[in-house]
């Protein structure tokens, strides 16, 4: 009777898990945004939340993916290291095949062992380069590395502008010492010359006290790779102090927000990063432009969301491919995949998970806050 009853529960329970699986397979498919909804970086992660709700939109009003319903589930992470792990754990609990985010490296780097541990996919800005250096084959960057912006960077320095004395400034993040380090690195290699290395604290306000001891040092150019919130400041009080070097910052400087903190002293600062949202020249990425300005009443805050948004185009695509949301089978696919039609360029992912084909410029931020490219020609 005992083993009877034994094999009754088990069987119970067999087909409660096969039911569990049968109703998983026909429920919704769950796509996770981890992002900095609020804090500092609050623009940013809004406008990729924004960016992956109106593709999802885009996507049940054409019937969702395998005839499932897409559902988007949204953490804030508020662009900090701890409360993206508390995000991820989240976002894995909930369900969710893909995460689409997050903007800093920092809370990209907290998040990622959590999504490989659960085989979740992560696209990610992230840019720092010990993000594909951690063998976590569930990692796939959305934006060039620190490595490859910085030989762009030195390049134009050193040998489209000949600037001959080179300051290059940082805050403390993941993010920023990683990319001016190779920027130093690369300016040393292109034959160039930094001739001062400094840091300041990431949200202080007033960074008189670093320019002028900088302004001492007569450069020609400053070069800080740290966030637009810092950087519009520093661009703006550079001209206070009358400081006559010029200002070129790293991708993220790249935001509609640069201008409006540096006010008219924005006019001729340059910023380097993939092509902004009004120079890229791809049909699909004047169309989401265009229903992106439809849907939310403005224009994306940077080509982040572009970059995001791409992102999840392709795990669209893959899922398309392989007709599964198993991301066993999704993995393999997006590491494989060739020339994916991106809103920012064809490109591909490596067996790192390193995007390939990102394409990197310099552009001159103008009166009107818009963008100038100026290198290449």
């Amino acid at each position: 009777m005992k083993l009877l009853t034994k094999l009754s529960a088990i069987s119970a329970v067999t087909l409660a898990l096969g039911m569990g699986a049968a109703l998983a397979a026909d429920g919704p498919v769950k796509i996770g945004v981890q992002a900095p909804i609020t804090g500092e970086y609050a623009g940013e992660g809004q406008g990729i939340a924004n960016g992956v709700k109106l593709l999802v939109e885009q996507q049940n009003a054409a019937g969702g993916l395998l005839g499932r319903k897409i559902e988007v589930d949204v953490c804030d992470d508020e662009g900090k290291p701890a409360q993206a792990a508390i995000c991820a754990r989240k976002l894995v609990n909930d369900g969710v095949i893909a995460v689409i985010g997050t903007y800093t490296s920092g809370a990209a780097l907290a998040a990622a062992p959590i999504y490989s541990a659960a085989n979740v996919i992560q696209t990610s800005d992230g840019t720092s380069d010990e993000l594909t250096q951690k063998g976590y084959k569930t990692f796939f960057r959305n934006a060039p590395p620190n490595s490859a912006e910085a030989i762009f960077t030195a390049e134009y320095l050193v040998k489209a502008m000949h600037y001959k004395r080179i300051v290059v400034l940082s805050d403390h993040s993941s993010y920023a010492t990683g990319l001016a380090d190779s920027v130093r690195q690369a300016i040393k290699d292109a034959g160039g010359n930094v001739v001062t290395n400094d840091f300041i604290t990431a949200g202080t306000q007033d960074y008189s006290a670093v320019l002028t001891k900088l302004k001492a040092d007569n450069p020609d150019v400053l070069y800080f790779s740290g966030y637009y919130t810092d950087g519009g400041l520093i661009r703006a009080q550079m001209v206070q102090l009358g400081m006559k070097a010029a200002f070129v910052g790293g991708d993220a400087n790249q935001n509609a927000a640069f201008a409006k903190i540096a006010g008219n002293a924005a006019q001729g600062a340059t910023i380097i990063n993939v092509p902004a949202p009004e120079n890229l020249a791809y049909p699909e990425a004047r169309k989401f432009l265009a229903d992106y300005v439809k849907a939310y009443g403005s224009a994306p805050p940077s080509i982040y969301t572009f970059t995001n948004a791409d992102g999840l185009r392709a795990v669209f695509a893959g899922i398309k491919a392989t007709g599964s949301t198993d991301t066993a089978k999704l993995i393999p696919w997006l590491h494989t995949m060739k020339g994916f039609k991106g809103l920012t360029g064809p490109f591909s992912w490596d067996a790192k998970g390193e995007r390939i084909g990102s394409p990197m410029v310099a552009f001159e931020v103008q009166s009107d806050g818009s963008y100038k490219t100026t290198y290449p020609k």
